[in-house]
């Protein structure tokens, strides 16, 4: 069974930085594409950002210039640096990855980040 495990999360005042991190275990098929999205409090899981094999990336207008997005392909780990963060920031962030080889699309457990004000 895939497992996708994230780290990284926590309290940041508004204007600061947080980095995030998900490492995929247990897949012996390539990693597609990895991306995070993120459920605020009442809200539904939106899509944040998204990269693929070749290193393509692209993200949710709300989030463009703030946020980047990077993977190690050697380590199936992908990462999130959140910069200049907002308290609409808040929310629980999941990791996502595809493996196109399976057809499977899995997500992590979420990991808490809270941006005050």
């Amino acid at each position: 069974q895939v497992q996708l495990v994230e780290s990284g999360g926590g309290l940041a005042q508004a204007g600061g930085s947080l980095n995030l991190s998900c490492e995929v275990s247990r897949t012996i098929y390539p990693i597609t594409a990895m991306g995070w999205y993120r459920r605020a409090p009442g809200q539904e899981r939106d899509f944040v950002a998204r990269i693929t094999d070749d290193g393509t990336a692209n993200y949710a207008d709300s989030v463009k210039g703030r946020f980047t997005i990077t993977r190690d392909n050697n380590k199936d780990t992908a990462f999130l640096q959140l910069n200049s963060l907002k308290p609409e920031d808040t929310a629980v962030y999941y990791c996502n990855a595809v493996v196109a080889a399976v057809s499977g699309y899995y997500w992590g457990q979420g990991t808490q980040v809270t941006v005050s004000s």
